[in-house]
């Protein structure tokens, strides 16, 4: 018998988050699916979004699994080429790069075909990670322009806040500025812009962590933003202990009970993606009711508390994150994105789909 844990893909789950998307712009959906899907899987999840109008993701071994599998859908790399030799194989299958310095304009001149590249400009807008400044920008349009080995141009930012209080005001607004003197399509608009500020869809939006199911703002929940979680991770109690006042709990005994009570141990730790930072008070189901870890995670293992679960014993559920158990909940409570736990999953873990 395996052990007992598991990652569930829920298919169904992610097309509901392209519908939602959907319904939320009339742009064309760019839909990121760059580390393995946010570690769901790359091809599974191209698969269940089979109706976006393109991928973006980082690696060009990337787009060529995507393009071998037969999508023909846009692909873009969201950091464009580092080399000519990609740059060059992304000519070949027709993969758009993002151009965001200077030393990848001038690589341009290797590639061997005329009008063979699309290119997506990147305007930095406050960030301060990728992209020309505002002021740089003209110049490299022009560059780009007058290329032979350029086709078609986009020009394309990346909010820093666009999920918290402050917003976008002001670098939607040095965007526009920028943008204003050109014809070309636009792309600004992460999950968090997607939802919140129309004004900003442009011609492409790029949704991500949406569509894996979690909200991408603190204060809205994803159910309430008609998401449903794609990845559930889940295993099962596979020791009790009973313990006494005074009994402390695994490594480092970072936990002392205070009076009786019973533990389960549970077959899920960090070498399973498990944040082990996740300190006690982390929320979990144990046979679909709400309790807490206990102490330290450790490689394999960690505790849950079942002092107020009488019924809960070896071989009973536990779900560490997903249906009725939200990421994002989960990862707060560990100082962390939920982005972070599902890119974690380790290859050790079982995936299966429905």
């Amino acid at each position: 018998m395996p052990r007992p844990i598991q990652a569930l893909i829920d298919h169904s789950a992610l097309e509901n988050n392209l519908r939602v998307a959907r319904r939320a712009t009339s742009a064309r959906i760019m839909a990121v699916i760059k580390a393995e899907g946010y570690g769901h899987g790359l091809l599974r999840v191209a698969e269940a979004l089979a109706d976006a109008d393109g991928y973006a993701l980082l690696d060009i071994r990337d787009a060529l699994r995507l393009r071998d599998a037969g999508y023909r859908q846009a692909i873009l790399l969201l950091e464009g080429y580092f080399d000519a030799e990609d740059m060059v194989l992304a000519a070949e299958h027709g993969v758009s790069c993002v151009i965001h310095s200077d030393w990848q304009i001038a690589l341009l001149d290797a590639c061997p075909k005329r009008g063979a590249l699309d290119v997506w400009l990147k305007v930095n807008t406050g960030m301060n990670r990728l992209g020309f400044a505002p002021q740089q920008v003209a110049q490299a349009m022009e560059r780009l322009r007058r290329h032979r080995a350029v086709r078609d141009i986009t020009l394309m930012t990346h909010f820093a806040n666009a999920d918290e209080a402050r917003g976008i005001a002001a670098p939607l607004a040095l965007f526009n500025d920028v943008a204003g003197s050109y014809r070309a399509a636009r792309s600004l608009s992460n999950s968090a812009a997607l939802l919140r500020y129309p004004q900003a869809h442009g011609d492409w939006v790029r949704p991500g962590i949406m569509l894996y199911g979690a909200s991408p703002f603190a204060e809205t929940s994803a159910q309430q933003l008609g998401l449903k979680p794609v990845m559930t991770l889940s295993s099962r109690i596979i020791a009790v202990q009973e313990l006494r006042a005074g009994d402390e709990v695994g490594y480092g005994s970072l936990f002392r009970a205070e009076h009786s009570m019973r533990i389960g141990i549970v077959a899920c730790g960090y070498a399973d993606g498990y944040p082990r930072h996740a300190p006690t008070g982390t929320p979990l189901l144990v046979d679909g009711q709400r309790t807490r870890t206990l102490g330290r995670v450790s490689m394999d293992m960690l505790f849950a508390d079942l002092s107020a679960l009488p019924q809960a014993g070896v071989g009973s559920s536990v779900v560490l994150w997903g249906e009725g158990m939200p990421v994002e909940e989960v990862a707060h409570a560990a100082g962390t994105i939920s982005y972070e736990l599902t890119c974690a999953l380790t290859a050790r873990v079982p995936v299966v789909t429905r």
